[in-house]
């Protein structure tokens, strides 16, 4: 009789706890955003659109994923991103992109009716976020001019400390570092349309 009793019991106690961790651990939201600063330069004419973004595997999910060693991850399941990381990736970096080059026409993937001078496309070789250390961002990325295919291609990779062990610290080094990724696309940019003209 006892055993009988002991089994839903005990089932029973354990839905409570996880109802209650569930409830007493809302999970938190990170967005990434543009933190490029004007360059001083004339502005661009030529609209731009940043898509696609590639993003490696180990991170394309919801939830924050945080190096803990140099072969080991942590899924951080309580603190995600507000968007697809590619996508917020694409915000961000358009975002900076309008900075730099003095034109609202950019945009982060594709838009009816709006016919991009350049499509930028980007691959994250690695999105790496160490907790109090740094964030890291290495990309191979293409600047294509859709007029007649004409292309630019380089690489970046930028490492920006961390301010503190918040992962809110870690969300604002990425935007740091893809600002870095976003300053040699606009280069690229103007430097191919100053030898178009």
């Amino acid at each position: 009789m006892k055993r009988r009793l002991a089994g839903p019991f005990s089932i029973a106690l354990i839905a409570v706890a996880a109802a209650g961790c569930g409830a007493s651990t809302p999970a938190r939201f990170y967005t990434l955003s543009s933190t490029a600063t004007p360059v001083g330069a004339p502005p661009a004419s030529d609209p731009v659109m940043v898509w696609p973004v590639t993003i490696p595997a180990t991170v394309d999910q919801p939830q924050f994923v945080v190096q803990v060693a140099p072969n080991r991850v942590q899924v951080d399941e309580f603190n995600r991103w507000a968007a697809p990381l590619n996508e917020g990736i694409a915000c961000a970096v358009a975002g900076d992109l309008a900075v730099l080059l003095g034109t609202p026409d950019v945009i982060a993937g594709p838009l009816a009716n709006f016919n991009p001078a350049y499509r930028v496309e980007i691959v994250v070789q690695r999105f790496e976020s160490v907790r109090g250390e740094a964030a890291l961002v290495e990309a191979v990325w293409l600047v294509r001019r859709t007029a007649d295919g004409e292309t630019r291609s380089g690489h970046t990779l930028a490492r920006e400390a961390v301010q503190s062990d918040d992962l809110s610290a870690l969300a604002v080094a990425h935007s740091r570092a893809l600002a870095q990724v976003s300053g040699d696309i606009a280069t690229a940019i103007r430097t191919e349309a100053s030898e178009r003209h």
